[in-house]
């Protein structure tokens, strides 16, 4: 059953790149659209059981918890922005191994900070920044326009990782319901905004934009993303985040199957090498852990 609900997961989340690709090509829906219908459906239904057991919730809401939660609403929606844009420009493999590098791109956040890694997490984001320049380097001699939706994939990666970061201070005190129906509701309200001022319509699309809406949101947010909270109740984190590195290959064969997308032998070897070294980042992070969380708790103190 464990081995099951993780496979769903995986094609859950790799779905969401080329469902979002599909999307956009065959339909008016556009970026800043499924990112708000992403966000506000999953507000919705994460609410419902909060309200129901502990109506209260809300109201107890800390300034510190209210704080985090907005710094990671506002990365959350220029994440998305970032990512969903850059499906437009690249290939959905290369955009979906790029945006990835959350890992890689949160090992780097805590270096500034003072954090101190051990080797082997050094060792993993020199091969994926390997496979970064591979990808740009291939795309760069194909299009300037390939090339711009490498680095705002790039840049998705980054916001998703203050996102986590982020997410994990508020997290400290706050239930995963109250946590991503709040984070998830001003992300929503964000992308809103982002939408007016870019005249992006976020409604009266056909019958096809909006089912293609709806299949984002529920194999990507709801089926991909509930999964794995699932499994880290009965697998050890590191073994849940290795599976999630799964993505990267799972939306490259997806988006060459039902989008026929063929990329140059250099841009599979650049994605080898991501999926690698985070791999690599991640192992090294988990053994470290003790002293990760003790540096941390130093850094962050209130």
């Amino acid at each position: 059953m464990t081995l099951l609900i993780a496979a769903f997961g995986v094609l859950g989340v790799a779905s969401s790149g080329p469902l979002m690709a599909a999307t956009m090509g065959a339909t008016s829906v556009t970026a800043l659209a499924i990112a708000f219908w992403r966000n506000a459906i999953g507000a919705v239904v994460m609410a419902g059981p909060v309200v129901i057991r502990e109506p209260r919730t809300f109201g107890r809401i800390t300034r510190r918890e209210f704080g985090w939660s907005a710094v990671a609403a506002v990365a959350l929606a220029f994440h998305f922005a970032c990512f969903i844009t850059a499906l437009q420009l690249t290939s959905v493999a290369a955009a979906t191994a790029l945006v990835c590098l959350q890992s890689g791109w949160i090992a780097v956040f805590q270096l500034f900070r003072g954090a101190r890694h051990r080797w082997p997490v050094l060792v993993g984001l020199g091969i994926a920044f390997g496979g970064v320049v591979a990808i740009t380097g291939f795309d760069m001699g194909s299009s300037p326009e390939a090339l711009l939706g490498d680095l705002l994939a790039l840049a998705g990666g980054a916001l998703a990782g203050l996102y986590t970061l982020a997410g994990g201070k508020a997290r400290q005190s706050m239930g995963t319901g109250t946590y991503t129906t709040l984070c998830y509701g001003m992300c929503a309200a964000i992308v809103a905004v982002l939408a007016l001022f870019s005249a992006q319509p976020l409604s009266g699309f056909d019958a096809g934009g909006w089912l293609g809406i709806i299949a984002i949101t529920v194999c990507a947010q709801l089926v991909g993303h509930t999964a794995f909270n699932h499994l880290l109740a009965t697998m050890s984190p590191l073994l849940v985040s290795m599976i999630i590195l799964l993505e990267i290959p799972g939306a490259a064969i997806l988006a060459g199957i039902f989008l026929h997308e063929a990329l140059p032998a250099g841009t599979y070897g650049g994605l080898a090498l991501i999926l690698v070294g985070l791999a690599v980042v991640v192992s090294g992070q988990r053994r470290g852990r003790p002293e990760a969380d003790r540096r941390e708790a130093e850094l962050g103190a209130d």
